[in-house]
């Protein structure tokens, strides 16, 4: 597919309408809604007119199926069954839990059921891995997967708490 006249003069009206890129591919046609941004850019198009209603409804956000819902709030479950958060098991918290003792596996010594949480600089001769047992599906033991994994909320109220 080649740029005519004609399509580049197509692009530009339906860019400075306001379409999305993907919906000028679509109008185009034979055309991904990457080459659009492409040509856009080198052309140097820039400002454009925003639309109102671009006639694409964003779906709602539906409450987390996980356990960890916030105090008071109400959860949906997998089998459609809504419960409590207040009733739902808490996430222990790192503090609440003791750090193992690593026991010093090299990379030859890893299993796939080893802890891979890394100790020390990569480039020393005294780097080494956790080496418990991980948790199924994840690389990591209970401890290391509770630094590794922390949810939003937590991470959120931390960047907070770091910034004042």
């Amino acid at each position: 597919m080649s740029w005519t006249d004609d399509r580049v003069a197509t692009l530009t009206k339906l860019w400075a309408d306001g379409l999305s890129a993907s919906q000028i591919a679509g109008e185009l046609g034979g055309v991904t809604r990457n080459a659009v941004i492409g040509k856009v850019h080198r052309l140097g198009l820039s400002g454009r007119a925003k639309t109102t209603n671009s006639g694409v409804k964003r779906a709602k956000r539906l409450p987390r199926a996980s356990g960890y819902g916030r105090q008071g709030r109400t959860t949906s479950r997998a089998n459609g069954s809504r419960t409590s958060a207040a009733n739902l098991p808490s996430r222990p918290t790192i503090e609440d839990m003791v750090a193992p003792e690593p026991k010093k596996f090299g990379v030859v010594e890893l299993t796939e059921k080893s802890c891979k949480w890394p100790y020390g600089d990569p480039v020393t001769d005294d780097f080494y891995f956790c080496g418990h047992e991980a948790k199924d599906d994840c690389p990591y033991c209970e401890y290391h997967s509770q630094l590794a994994y922390q949810p939003a909320v937590d991470r959120r109220r931390d960047r907070r708490a770091a910034a004042r």
